[in-house]
């Protein structure tokens, strides 16, 4: 499900064809130019709200795609509705504008959108198990991006709710891809408890490493063989 944890810069997709600037010193990236910009740019004050219904197109809060038994297999809406599991209707936690995808029985099991949490927008994109998330995608505010695979949960069903599934049932996330707001990349695995024990990183001096971790979190062995060359 949706939860206000898509992906960004598809219409940048042509920028990959484009010429960028060659200079590497740090801190600054390589980026496209100014004039690169300037060619590619179509309109600096697009149009972001509609003041009135035209005939050229489709315009709505919200739109339901439904199957021939009628059950709604997609929405898309500018005020996403609250997920729905096994037939209950959840409070979501934040407000999502987006597409979500359901299943046969009207369970949401995924789709993307932006929601708006505190602190600023952030980009989602999830999958979801029967009653949990399965894979997420986030855009933070502050620049980080994160892609998670969550251990499936047990299905787990509440006798004073009809014997509907339990949500959100604890389970690890046991692969984490990230990028952090500083540009750190790590690639983390994850035990049942969903403490991670292995982690994948370039250090702050650009080594490549892969650190061990014990059960509480404490880095007990690091290979870094070009840093030991070094050395």
């Amino acid at each position: 499900m949706i939860r206000p944890i898509a992906t960004a810069g598809f219409g940048l997709l042509a920028l990959s064809t484009l010429s960028v600037a060659t200079a590497q010193t740090k801190p600054e990236p390589a980026r496209p130019s100014v004039e690169t910009l300037e060619r590619i740019i179509l309109d600096k004050t697009p149009e972001i709200r509609v003041g009135a219904v035209d005939h050229e197109r489709i315009t709505a809060k919200r739109i339901d795609i439904v199957g021939d038994d009628g059950v709604i297999r997609m929405t898309l809406s500018a005020n996403t509705p609250p997920p729905i599991i096994d037939g209950i209707q959840y409070q979501r936690a934040f407000g999502v504008s987006g597409l979500i995808l359901y299943d046969a029985d009207g369970s949401e099991r995924g789709g993307f959108g932006v929601a708006d949490a505190p602190g600023g927008t952030v980009a989602v994109l999830a999958l979801d198990h029967p009653a949990m998330d399965a894979i997420g995608w986030r855009v933070m505010p502050d620049g980080a991006v994160s892609f998670s695979i969550n251990q499936a949960p047990p299905l787990l069903r509440e006798p004073a709710l009809d014997n509907r599934l339990v949500p959100g049932v604890e389970t690890s996330t046991r692969i984490r891809l990230s990028v952090a707001a500083d540009g750190t990349p790590a690639v983390s695995l994850a035990d049942a408890g969903g403490r991670v024990r292995v982690r994948m990183t370039v250090t702050p001096e650009d080594y490549g490493a892969i650190e061990f971790l014990d059960a509480s979190g404490k880095v007990i062995h690091v290979l870094a063989p070009e840093r030991d060359l070094e050395q």
